[in-house]
């Protein structure tokens, strides 16, 4: 079952970083104004993911959109794996629920550079550790959610 996150008190973890993006500031802008009101927003870019534990408490749902970005935007810091299993032990101990929003970038062509390998392998690593502790995993093909664990 997927989690109601429109009920009660929702922390939502946005990890995109516009600069220089017009595209990109639009869809951001678009996507703050379809989100209630009422949901706190964290704008966590490639931040620390302490922040979104220190936040979390106060809240009955975190939802962190995207995985994708903030391992983007990571990347050139080379803790992104640390990072993220800091995160998964904290988020474990966490009252709320919380529910995370990733893209599986390994089921297309290969990417043609290094970088967009290193990209592709690293989510696919991050990814996956998150599925193992995760209760539910869904993977969402052409606006249907299928289960996969």
């Amino acid at each position: 079952m997927v989690h109601d996150i429109d009920a009660g008190r929702v922390l939502y973890v946005a990890t995109a970083e516009t600069a220089d993006d017009p595209d990109l500031e639009l869809r951001v802008r678009t996507h703050r104004e379809r989100r209630p009101p009422d949901w706190h927003t964290l704008e966590l870019g490639g931040g620390d993911l302490d922040a979104v534990l220190n936040d979390a408490g106060d809240h009955d749902a975190v939802l962190f959109d995207a995985i994708t970005l903030w391992v983007s935007a990571r990347m050139e810091r080379n803790d992104v794996l640390e990072q993220f299993d800091a995160f998964l032990e904290g988020a474990a101990s966490l009252d709320a629920a919380v529910v995370l929003v990733s893209d599986e970038v390994g089921l297309g062509v290969v990417p043609e550079s290094a970088a967009g390998r290193e990209f592709r392998d690293l989510l696919g690593l991050v990814n996956q550790r998150a599925a193992e502790v995760a209760e539910e995993v869904y993977l969402w093909v052409a606006g249907i959610g299928v289960r996969i664990k």
